[in-house]
C-alpha cells in the first residue's frame, strides 16, 4: 500500500464551538443535501446487487477500505496485531460509527469482524435496505444498529462515544464541510481514529469520476456526483486540524473497472483515503 504519511507537526487548537443560537433545526440539517437523498434512495431495490447493480464499486471497494481501517486501528494501539491473526471477529469490542452508511455495504462486513456498529444515514430507503440485510445475512445477536437520522442528531447524545468513525465515500456528497467533519469528530473518543475515502477536486477526477464514470462507462449513475462538492487532501485536513485530530495517512485509490477491483497508488488526484486521530 502506498501512502503519505503527514509529517508536518499540528498544532493543536480548541475545537471551535458552532453556534445553534439561529434556528436548532436549520442547524440540524445544515449537512443534507435533499438532492442527493432523493439521487440515493432511487437505487435501493439493486443496492446489494454486487455483481451489475449501481453501487458494484463500493461492493469491490470493501477489499481495500477495511484492511485500511484495520490497519490505522493497529497503528493507533486500538487493535493488536496478534489479535487480528488469531480471530475471525479481531475488532470485538471496537465501537465503530459508519456516517452516511446507505445500505450497510460496509457496515455489515464490519459487524462480521466482531465490531459494534451503528450505521447512519438520512435517507430512511436505505436504512431498510441496510436493516433487511442485516436479518439476512447476520446472526441475531450481532451488534449492529442502522438509524435514520443525521450526524447533527447523533451526535448530540453521543458524544465521544466510538473508537473510529468511518465515511466512506460520503463527504463528497455533503454541504458544510467544515461543521459535519467537527460534529463527526465530537461523537469520536480522545485518541480515537476517523477514517475517509473521497475524490479530489482536480481535472483528472473530473475526467474519470465525472466524464468516464457517469458518462461514458455508466459505471456509476449519472448525477451521483458533483465535482465543485469533491474536497482536496488539503483541505480535508484542514477541516480536521480545527477540529482538533492529526492526519496520520493520506493515500492514493485507483479503481480499475473492467475487473472492478481498486488498488492503492501514490497519485491522490482521483480518489484518495485520510486516516486522522483525536487528540487528547
Amino acid at each position: 500500500m502506498f501512502c503519505v504519511r503527514v509529517v508536518r507537526s499540528v498544532r493543536l487548537q480548541k475545537s471551535r464551538n458552532f453556534s445553534l443560537s439561529s434556528s436548532k433545526q436549520d442547524f440540524i440539517r445544515s449537512s443534507v443535501d435533499q438532492k442527493e437523498i432523493d439521487h440515493h434512495k432511487q437505487y435501493a431495490d439493486d443496492w446489494w446487487d454486487e455483481k451489475n447493480g449501481p453501487m458494484r464499486a463500493l461492493h469491490s471497494m470493501n477489499a481495500v477500505r477495511i484492511p485500511f481501517i484495520r490497519t490505522g486501528l493497529i497503528n493507533t494501539g486500538r487493535l493488536k496485531e496478534d489479535e487480528v491473526c488469531a480471530s475471525p471477529q479481531y475488532m470485538h469490542g471496537i465501537k465503530i460509527l459508519d456516517v452516511g452508511c446507505g445500505g450497510g455495504i460496509m457496515s455489515i462486513p464490519l459487524s462480521r469482524l466482531g465490531a459494534e456498529v451503528t450505521g447512519i444515514d438520512p435517507s430512511q430507503e436505505l436504512i431498510d435496505v441496510a436493516k433487511k440485510e442485516v436479518e439476512a445475512q447476520l446472526s441475531a445477536d450481532s451488534k449492529i444498529q442502522f438509524l435514520t437520522t443525521t450526524i447533527e442528531e447523533h451526535c448530540s447524545s453521543h458524544k465521544e462515544l466510538y473508537d473510529a468513525i468511518v465515511l466512506s465515500e460520503v463527504i463528497e456528497h455533503v454541504t458544510n464541510k467544515e461543521e459535519f467533519v467537527h460534529l463527526c469528530v465530537e461523537a469520536l473518543k480522545p485518541t480515537g481514529s476517523i477514517f475517509f475515502t473521497t475524490i479530489n477536486r482536480t481535472m483528472a477526477s473530473w475526467l474519470g469520476a465525472i466524464v468516464t464514470a457517469e458518462y461514458i462507462f455508466n459505471l456509476v449513475p449519472r448525477g451521483t456526483h458533483d465535482w465543485e462538492k469533491f474536497p482536496t487532501p488539503e483541505e480535508l485536513q484542514k477541516y480536521l486540524d480545527r477540529a482538533g485530530c492529526k492526519t496520520l495517512l493520506s493515500c492514493g485509490v485507483l479503481y480499475q473497472p473492467l475487473l472492478n477491483e481498486w488498488y492503492w497508488v501514490e497519485n491522490t488526484s482521483i480518489n484518495y483515503a485520510l486516516h486522522a486521530v483525536k487528540q487528547v
